[in-house]
C-alpha cells in the first residue's frame, strides 16, 4: 500500500475559501470530507451533458441560506431542486419581504405561543405573518387547474409571487430561468394546509413528479446530486434509478455529495451512505462521492464561496416539457 502524507493547514498562505477546502482536502475527518466534496463540484461542473440535482430538505431557508441557493441556480451549479414544501413557503414569505427573525433555544415556549411566536431552534417566526402568506398564496393559486406536477404547480406559482415578490428567491429565480422544482411531499407544508383549505378536490399529480424527474435522469447521459440533509428530497431523487430499473436503463448517479448531520448506524434514510445506495443501484459504483458528516449551515456557505471563486459550468441542460426535451446549453 503506497502511504500518501496529510498535509496540515497553513493559514499563513491560504487567502481564499476554495484554497482552504483544497487545503482541508489534505487533512482528517470531517474537513477533508468537506474538501473532498468541493473538488467532487467543480469536476461535475467541468462535465459535459450532466443534469445535477439538489436535494433540499431540513429548515434551510429559515436558517438562512436562501441567498446562497438563488447563487447556485444563477450560476447553474445546480440544474434541478427538489425540496420540502416547507422550505418553499418560508422561501415565498421571505420574498413577500417578511422575515424570520433570531432567536433563542432558551426561550420559554408556553410564553411564545401566547405571543404568538413561533420557533425552529434559535430561529423565531410571527404567526400572524405567516397567516398574511398563506392568504397571498391562497389568492395566487384559487384558479389553478387540478393534476398539475409539483413542478407545474411551482412554476406557476413562481410566476405569481414574481409578479409581486419585494426580494429576490427560489422560486422566483426558478420561475425566470426555467429551473424546474419538485415537491413530492407538498402537502406536508403550510401550502399544502392552504391547498386544503382551497378545495377537498383541489391535488397534485405526485405520480407525475416521479415521471418527469425520471425523464431528466433517462435523458441525461450524466447525472450528479447534492444532498442537503435526507428525507423525502434525497429518496426522492434516488429512486428515480430504481424507476428506470423496470425499463433496464438503470446506471446510477455519476456524481454524490451529502451534506447531514444524521448517523448511519440508526438505519435511517437522512444518515444512509453513499455506499449503501449502491446496493440498491442508486449510486453507481465508479461514482465519485463525499459524504459530509456537518451541519449544512456551516458547510454549504463555504463550499459555495468556493464555487463563486472558481467555478464555472461549462455545459447545462434546459429543460422543456409537453413532449420533454433536453436542450444542452454550452458557455463559451
Amino acid at each position: 500500500m503506497q502511504l500518501k502524507p496529510t498535509k496540515p493547514i497553513d493559514v499563513e498562505n491560504i487567502s481564499s475559501f476554495s484554497e482552504m477546502l483544497r487545503a482541508m482536502a489534505d487533512i482528517g475527518f470531517q474537513a477533508r470530507k468537506l474538501g473532498e466534496a468541493f473538488e467532487i463540484w467543480m469536476k461535475m461542473l467541468k462535465e459535459e451533458k450532466i443534469s445535477i440535482f439538489l436535494g433540499l430538505s431540513g429548515a434551510m431557508v429559515p436558517a438562512g441560506l436562501r441567498k446562497i441557493i438563488v447563487t447556485l441556480m444563477k450560476n447553474r451549479f445546480i440544474d434541478c431542486i427538489v425540496s420540502t414544501g416547507a422550505n418553499l413557503f418560508h422561501d415565498i414569505h421571505e420574498a413577500l419581504g417578511k422575515r424570520h427573525y433570531k432567536g433563542s433555544e432558551h426561550a420559554d415556549d408556553e410564553k411564545l405561543f401566547k405571543e404568538g411566536i413561533d420557533r425552529i431552534y434559535n430561529i423565531f417566526a410571527v404567526e400572524e405573518e405567516f397567516k398574511e402568506t398563506d392568504k397571498i398564496i391562497a389568492e395566487l393559486v384559487e384558479n389553478f387547474s387540478q393534476g398539475m406536477s409539483s413542478r407545474e404547480f411551482l412554476h406557476r406559482l413562481g410566476e405569481g409571487i414574481s409578479r409581486i415578490a419585494k426580494e429576490e428567491s427560489i422560486i422566483t429565480t426558478a420561475y425566470k430561468m426555467n429551473i424546474p422544482i419538485f415537491s413530492p411531499a407538498i402537502a406536508d407544508s403550510s401550502i399544502g394546509i392552504v391547498l386544503s383549505t382551497i378545495s377537498r378536490k383541489f391535488y397534485i399529480d405526485t405520480i407525475k413528479d416521479i415521471e418527469e424527474l425520471t425523464k431528466i435522469v433517462e435523458i441525461s447521459e450524466k447525472t450528479g446530486v447534492i444532498y442537503i440533509g435526507g428525507g423525502v428530497p434525497k429518496n426522492f431523487i434516488q429512486q428515480t434509478e430504481v424507476v428506470l430499473s423496470f425499463f433496464n436503463k438503470m446506471k446510477g448517479h455519476d456524481y454524490a455529495i451529502q451534506i447531514t448531520t444524521d448517523s448511519p448506524h440508526f438505519g435511517g434514510l437522512s444518515g444512509c451512505t453513499l455506499e449503501e445506495g449502491i446496493s440498491w443501484g442508486k449510486i453507481s459504483p465508479k461514482s465519485k462521492r463525499s459524504q459530509v458528516f456537518v451541519d449544512a449551515t456551516i458547510a454549504l456557505p463555504i463550499l459555495v464561496k468556493a464555487l463563486r471563486e472558481e467555478g464555472k459550468r461549462k455545459c447545462y441542460p434546459e429543460f422543456s416539457w409537453n413532449p420533454f426535451k433536453i436542450r444542452w446549453i454550452y458557455n463559451v
